[in-house]
């Protein structure tokens, strides 16, 4: 007598199907949904490095030539153009061009500073554009 071989199929069920679905579009939504914060915290982080390191050198350059940091009139333009007020001490450009922020908008300048205790006040006025709020990253 023969005994019939009963085949198992392995496969796998509906329900596992739908389960391994679900778990991949929560892990998607969770990714997607902190990608905002993530990018933020990036462009944060290149503000906060150009603001208090990137400038630093080029600054520092300019006074030793000058005896002294742009004035607010000036601004980071003096960096790359000479000021009419130079006496042909000015020995620039001291940076090849002046960056935006990574939200697309000019990094502000302020000399004498209000805030900083390098002398002079540089930020970007942050993700929402606008001066003076909370979001401001400077080198203070």
């Amino acid at each position: 007598m023969r005994k019939k071989r009963v085949g198992i199929r392995r496969a796998f069920t509906l329900l596992e199907v739908l389960l391994a679905i679900a778990m991949i579009s929560l892990l998607s939504f969770i990714v997607v949904s902190n990608m905002d914060t993530l990018m933020t915290g990036g462009q944060t982080s290149i503000t906060k490095s150009f603001v208090n390191s990137s400038l630093s050198a080029p600054m520092m350059s300019y006074k030793l030539a000058m005896g002294r940091y742009p004035t607010t009139e000036e601004g980071l333009v003096a960096l790359i153009s000479e000021p009419a007020n130079s006496d042909g001490r000015w020995q620039g450009p001291y940076i090849r061009e002046l960056p935006k922020d990574p939200w697309g908008n000019d990094y502000m300048y302020r000399c004498p500073a209000e805030k900083s205790k390098d002398g002079f006040d540089v930020w970007s006025m942050g993700p929402d554009g606008k001066d003076g709020t909370d979001d401001d990253i400077g080198n203070w």
